[in-house]
């Protein structure tokens, strides 16, 4: 999964902390949703997986709750999302380009940089062996884990090709569900971006990082 929806910044365009950000309250209304739907369909966990950030434990323990389960939540910091620069370091007439550049189809993952930040090529650097690693522990039979829109990318872009490969035009909506079937050396990818709240994404007309990018723009004199 991804986490549920947060709100970045404040209605002034101010970033929120991005390590401690909480879930709105649309965000939680959708990780009850999953955790419904994970319910009807008798899926039940014996492992779940965060990266740690407060978005993605708060996200996981409403899931377990609206499930009724009470697996242990283990943190992994190496699915952190991708971590961004500074924001009021970026040029106004460079700003489209950075919010939205990393998930596009032209992208240069091994040197473009986020806000200014981490590589997305840096950022597999840390994720992917870590999806390695679980997919190699046989203990587990059905795993949760519950991420990021751009660590989300890169394993399914992994999962699908077995390499190195970085699905930057495939949406990650607030808490939704991507379903992989792990195999003996190989995974079927069953299903992505299946948000329990808006099946079709029927009300959806922008990505998540322009709609960031809207929300940074309340700051009043920035121009779109």
């Amino acid at each position: 999964m991804r986490h549920g929806s947060v709100d970045y910044f404040t209605a002034d365009g101010t970033p929120v902390p991005p390590h401690t950000v909480p879930l709105n309250d649309a965000g939680r209304a959708q990780a009850d949703a999953a955790g419904a739907l994970f319910a009807a369909a008798g899926v039940r966990f014996d492992r779940v997986l965060v990266s740690g950030l407060a978005r993605t434990v708060e996200t996981a323990r409403r899931v377990l709750a609206a499930a009724g389960q009470d697996t242990a939540i283990a943190h992994d910091p190496r699915l952190e999302e991708i971590r961004p620069g500074r924001l009021d370091s970026i040029p106004r007439e460079q700003l489209r380009a950075a919010f939205t550049g990393v998930f596009s189809a032209a992208a240069d993952v091994e040197t473009l940089r986020f806000l200014g930040g981490e590589t997305v090529g840096a950022m597999m650097d840390r994720c992917l062996p870590a999806f390695d690693e679980l997919l190699a522990d046989p203990s587990w039979h059905c795993a949760l884990l519950v991420l990021h829109g751009g660590i989300n990318r890169a394993l399914l872009g992994h999962a699908l090709t077995g390499g190195r490969t970085f699905l930057g035009r495939l949406e990650q909506s607030p808490a939704c569900i991507n379903v992989l079937d792990i195999g003996a050396g190989d995974i079927v990818v069953r299903g992505t971006n299946l948000a329990p709240t808006q099946w079709l994404h029927e009300r959806e007309r922008y990505t998540t990082m322009e709609k960031l990018l809207a929300q940074y723009l309340r700051a009043g004199d920035i121009p779109v």
